[in-house]
């Protein structure tokens, strides 16, 4: 009777493991809700365009989207909308991002349980023994790893949210530096054919016996500086435009179709303002919430491996059944075993300070990202402040001033006061001076899309050079 009480004890238990087990399911991964998350969250950087291709239509339905984008100059918006429908870089990361979560998930389950059969026949008897066994220790931390499952697929989804806004970040960049490239590329040219007419000019005059060799060489010297830098703008167009179309993942037939504007945008009349910018520091951002979920979920491990760490327990059902050939006489045999980890060996110690450590390390790195939201967010609002007034210091003070000087110039070569030499090494100086502008509004540019990234948490730090206005003539006279 004590024996059929104990089986029916572990009947009971086992009952209880089984629906525990189907329950264990809710720690699963709806990867189209993480999109939906993502593309909430970073309405700015996705415009709610994020998705993960599965089947062929779905590929179809975005090529066809990437065929219109393709039809016209692209501008930014447009070039990062076609990296979300056509760049196979971008989802080979959205479904790297997925098995990391469905790993995370299955932390949170219980291990199947084992069924064992093993049949023994010593002459007149057959023996089959049965055993159906769970492991006791996952019933008992249960909580605690769906719990770190839990805080692992929050993570996995910070994750994918931050590596989308440094995507979009990548691509936004990349097309202001194109552009700004091609831009510069069309100056370059300018600044070549000045030069090569001067250096003609100047071989002419020598011919006829108007110029030294001095003046035709100094001319010449332009000609093969402008020649040079005019290749250095051709070579600076194409690795940009080749390093959008790869973030872009544009095939052959697609980059053969693709066009870019002839200029940078307009640059806004007034810049974001600091206090737009200090209202974001530590809300909601993803790095301190990405450095908390991880520090939860060490911490949670930590109490998980306190126990896992000296010992494993198993239970088992048994029904064994004693079979005898000559009569057909069945004997029936029922009852449980458990199976114990003796730690005679192993402790566990070091796997504990291993969690300890690792928890630690997880607290401090959320403190270091707390202490440091502000400091980056300081500093990529300072590049980008920095960036706004020397791009509008060109426009509106450097530019305009060249541009009355190289009129100035003009009327007085129209009035023969200089010679065409000085003018044309005035349109040289005049062309520069609108590259170095290019250069300023490229550079506000970047760092505008630097600071988009740093408000939300993903801090990406952008430099500010330094722009020459130019203007020399060779000679050490400034124009």
């Amino acid at each position: 009777m004590n024996l059929e009480t104990h089986f029916s004890c572990c009947s009971k238990m086992l009952m209880t493991l089984f629906l525990l087990s189907v329950l264990s399911g809710c720690a699963s991964v709806n990867f189209e809700q993480s999109l939906a998350k993502t593309n909430q969250d970073a309405a700015n950087f996705t415009s709610g365009q994020l998705s993960l291709v599965q089947t062929k239509d779905q590929r179809e339905q975005l090529d066809r989207i990437a065929g219109e984008i393709l039809q016209k100059p692209i501008s930014q918006s447009d070039a990062v909308r076609l990296a979300l429908v056509n760049s196979p870089a971008l989802q080979a990361m959205l479904a790297e991002n997925w098995s990391d979560a469905a790993r995370a998930a299955q932390i949170g389950r219980l291990a199947n349980p084992v069924f064992s059969l093993v049949s023994l026949s010593s002459g007149n008897e057959l023996e089959l023994e049965r055993l159906l066994a769970i492991g006791l220790l996952d019933l008992l931390t249960f909580p605690q790893r769906y719990g770190i499952a839990q805080r692992q697929i929050e993570q996995t989804q910070l994750l994918l949210t931050s590596n989308v806004i440094d995507q979009v970040t990548q691509v936004r960049q990349a097309w202001v530096k194109a552009v700004a490239a091609q831009q510069c590329l069309n100056y370059a040219k300018q600044v070549n054919d000045a030069a090569q007419a001067g250096a003609e000019l100047a071989r002419r005059l020598q011919a006829v016996g108007n110029f030294n060799k001095l003046q035709r060489a100094r001319q010449q010297t332009f000609y093969a500086d402008a020649a040079t830098q005019w290749a250095v703008a051709q070579l600076s167009a194409t690795s940009t435009r080749e390093e959008l179309i790869r973030l872009l993942g544009l095939t052959d037939i697609q980059a053969q179709k693709f066009m870019l504007p002839d200029r940078l945008p307009d640059m806004p009349n007034e810049p974001l303002p600091p206090d737009e910018v200090n209202k974001t520091v530590n809300a909601g951002r993803i790095d301190i919430r990405l450095a908390q979920t991880e520090y939860e979920a060490a911490a949670k491990a930590q109490g998980l491996v306190v126990l896992t760490s000296i010992t494993d327990i198993e239970l088992g059902m048994r029904y064994n059944t004693l079979k005898d050939k000559t009569n057909g006489h069945k004997t029936i045999k029922r009852g449980y075993e458990i199976s114990v980890r003796l730690p005679f060996f192993d402790w566990g110690d070091a796997q504990r300070d291993a969690m300890n450590a690792q928890t630690l390390a997880a607290a401090n790195r959320l403190e270091a990202t707390v202490r440091a939201a502000s400091s980056n967010l300081r500093q990529s609002y300072s590049a980008y402040r920095t960036a706004f007034d020397i791009a509008r210091h060109y426009r509106d003070e450097v530019v305009p001033l060249r541009k009355a000087i190289s009129e100035e110039n003009v009327l007085r070569y129209n009035g023969m006061l200089i010679g065409v030499f000085e003018l044309l090494a005035d349109t040289r100086d005049q062309v520069r001076c609108v590259m170095a502008a290019i250069a300023a509004e490229q550079q506000f540019w970047l760092t505008d899309a630097a600071l988009q990234a740093s408000l939300m948490g993903k801090p990406t730090i952008t430099s500010v050079g330094v722009m020459s206005v130019g203007g020399n003539d060779g000679s050490g006279t400034r124009h």
